[in-house]
């Protein structure tokens, strides 16, 4: 059996992960979930995204998915339950977070932003990642859920509703001498164009999809995981609510929260 890897998100943002990692493991299993009847975990606590976060490991044991790797493609959900999940599962569990050390490390003018959702921008986790990779840069930091939504209706319309991506990035107010901002939402990738045609190209954009790729890839390598050998089975895709007007052929499902004992 081909290794089976499952990408997570609260909605259609982490397809931008997906996307990278399918480019680098063509021939692995993929499955693609959305806990979308949360969307956006920006606007969730810590401990709803941890009872979530459960309750999909739960679903997973008991559809008895096999599910070799499972990619959280979702930097909320890493910076906030990630180290709590992790040892309740044997699946290896990969996270996204913020590229600051890349992007301190490719700033000129020693300026970059970090451009994500408030829960990201205000966790204790971010909070170290600069601290700890940015010594000598300034982060500013910008949080939109907004951007979450424009996201996804071009996603699933793919209509861009300019207008309103304007207004917001207008009352992000991102300051002029940023150089790299830093895409900390995996939603955030799907406005790349966009957001580079509101700057005019003047700031470096980054995301860490091609890191999260990479880092599958050697996880495979050194689990010894086979990729080949079957049939290639089609993406699956989860959903925990309805999605309108979407081409997407989408199994629904219900998540149960639950916490482990002993996890807090």
């Amino acid at each position: 059996m081909s290794v089976h890897i499952m990408v997570f998100d609260s909605g259609i943002g982490g397809t931008t992960v997906l996307e990278q990692i399918q480019a680098l493991i063509p021939d692995a299993d993929y499955s693609y979930f959305m806990d979308n009847a949360l969307l956006p975990y920006g606007a969730q606590s810590q401990q709803t995204i941890i009872t979530r976060l459960f309750a999909l490991l739960q679903f997973i044991e008991i559809e008895k998915l096999h599910v070799d790797i499972l990619v959280i493609a979702c930097n909320t959900a890493s910076t906030s339950a990630l180290e709590t999940i992790r040892p309740y599962t044997n699946i290896e569990v990969v996270g996204v977070v913020p590229a600051i050390k890349p992007a301190s490390a490719l700033s000129s003018s020693k300026h970059i932003g970090l451009l994500a959702t408030p829960s990201t921008t205000k966790s204790h986790y971010t909070a170290n990642l600069i601290s700890t990779y940015s010594q000598g840069t300034q982060v500013s930091l910008y949080g939109s859920t907004e951007l979450v939504e424009i996201a996804e209706t071009l996603f699933h319309t793919q209509t861009l509703n300019k207008e309103k991506l304007e207004k917001e990035l207008c009352s992000l107010a991102i300051a002029e001498d940023i150089d790299v901002l830093v895409l900390g939402c995996t939603h955030f990738p799907l406005l790349a164009n966009a957001i580079n045609d509101y700057y005019k190209q003047r700031i470096l954009l980054i995301d860490s999809g091609k890191a999260i790729a990479n880092r599958v890839k050697s996880l495979i390598e050194l689990r010894g995981y086979t990729v080949t050998g079957d049939k290639k089975k089609p993406l699956h895709f989860y959903a925990t609510a309805p999605i309108c007007h979407s081409q997407l052929n989408v199994e629904l499902i219900t998540l149960t929260d639950q916490i482990p004992h002993g996890s807090y």
